[in-house]
């Protein structure tokens, strides 16, 4: 099969690479991750274990995804890669989930914790979180259909934003005194196993370090994707693994464990009782505008996919989800789709509860593609490859291995939501030959 570079342009150095990944992945997770984690783990030293090696498990990834994206570096990303290996359906599945899990549970995972945070800032009843995340996700949602512009601006705006209560969060806490006492020894709860801790720990970060997936995508403008790609990756991604790690260190330090674990107020607890009340609830702004830039990311992006289905009339009411604003260019139809599944997630679940099932489907695709790495070696030596995955095949085999212990991780303790994504996901068989037998006739 012959490569297309789709007309783009190889102007993106290492430099803007790097600051795409950290865009890309550092997101409303770090905030509000840290309750499940502690939750799960009981312990201070766990808890730092498995942060740092959720990181790891996302360095091996990304570096071995982008070796794909180096090679067939084509407008679509992830879906082309796994079309490319694996031909059409299950390039399809992935679509399907990402229109009718992925982005929906993204947008409605961050909306309910934006509006649990409006509710803590202001003192509002509990009540009144549900409104205003739905608020959230409305309100994103009109601005993207608004065009691309002023979606792109406000994105803009939030990525400065989002980096903003880290650093003071970091930088503050680590030099604060503490009366919390800290133990950096693993230990966990004498309620679960120690391996029922690091497992259930470990799948609560990847929702956080959720991104690198679409890393590679802009492999095919780069300047030197050989050099630069790596570099971009692997110094990105193991930053953001400090950062993580030293942002739950200062929580650990600043509130004792039966605080924070179940706590989605515990980012915003830690700020107040750093900087007082003040200081602390200027943070705790800057968190919020960093929620509401990530709902953004993901509207402006996840529209698009079901736009794309529905112009090769994939899906059905295709004729409604490919319609666009003659004014604005923006895709409504897709939008409403989009935005009318977040909505019913928002009612129905709660912030764990999506991001795991985030977490499951996302990564039966990323095995795919780790697979995919192999598959290609070998049915294609001669395809040009800008990028080889470094320590090949080690890191690729830690790759799909941390896939794996993922995904049964997951069965193991949340059987039914595993399921329930499970079924989603399969139910896009019959739909991708029923669509397709009804547009043919």
């Amino acid at each position: 099969m012959q490569q297309k570079n789709d007309g783009l342009k190889k102007e993106v150095g290492t430099f803007a690479a790097l600051a795409t990944v950290m865009g890309t992945v550092i997101g409303g997770g770090v905030f509000f991750k840290v309750a499940s984690v502690v939750s799960a783990t009981q312990s201070a030293g766990l808890t730092l274990l498995v942060w740092l090696l959720g990181g790891f498990l996302t360095i091996c990834a990304g570096l071995t995804s982008a070796e794909l994206a180096a090679a067939i570096p084509v407008t679509g990303g992830a879906i082309k890669y796994i079309e490319y290996t694996y031909g059409k359906l299950p390039a399809y599945l992935f679509g399907w989930a990402q229109t009718l899990i992925y982005f929906p549970a993204n947008i409605a995972a961050l909306s309910i914790v934006f509006g649990s945070q409006v509710v803590s800032l202001m003192h509002l009843s509990n009540a009144a979180a549900l409104p205003v995340a739905i608020l959230a996700g409305l309100s994103i949602t009109l601005i993207n259909f608004l065009g691309a512009k002023a979606a792109g601006r406000l994105q803009s705006w939030a990525l400065i934003f989002k980096l903003i209560p880290i650093v003071i969060i970091v930088l503050v806490g680590l030099f604060a005194p503490t009366s919390v006492t800290l133990s950096l020894l693993p230990s966990h709860s004498a309620h679960a196993s120690l391996f029922s801790a690091f497992a259930s720990g470990l799948l609560a970060t990847m929702f956080a370090y959720d991104g690198w997936l679409g890393v590679g995508a802009i492999a095919g403008e780069m300047k030197h994707p050989e050099k630069d790609l790596p570099r971009a990756i692997g110094w990105g991604l193991a930053f953001i693994t400090i950062t993580y790690t030293l942002i739950n260190l200062v929580f650990l330090k600043t509130l004792p464990i039966s605080q924070l674990a179940g706590n989605l107020n515990a980012a915003s607890e830690s700020a107040i009782k750093l900087l007082g009340v003040m200081g602390g609830k200027l943070v705790t702004i800057g968190i919020l505008i960093s929620v509401y830039g990530a709902i953004n990311g993901y509207s402006m992006t996840g529209m698009r996919v079901p736009l794309a289905m529905a112009e090769e009339n994939s899906l059905p009411f295709s004729g409604f989800i490919r319609k666009v604003s003659n004014r604005t260019a923006a895709p409504y139809g897709a939008g409403i789709l989009q935005f009318a599944i977040a909505l019913l997630m928002m009612v129905l679940g709660n912030f764990d509860l999506l991001t795991d099932m985030i977490v499951f489907v996302m990564w039966i695709f990323s095995l795919l593609i780790f697979i995919a790495v192999f598959i290609l070696r070998k049915r294609e030596p001669n395809l040009m490859r800008p990028y080889r995955v470094p320590g090949y095949p080690v890191i690729p085999v830690i790759a799909i291995i941390g896939g794996i212990f993922i995904l049964i991780t997951t069965i193991v303790t949340q059987f039914t939501l595993a399921m329930i994504g499970l079924a989603a996901t399969l139910l896009g068989i019959p739909v991708y030959y029923l669509t397709k037998k009804y547009y043919r006739n």
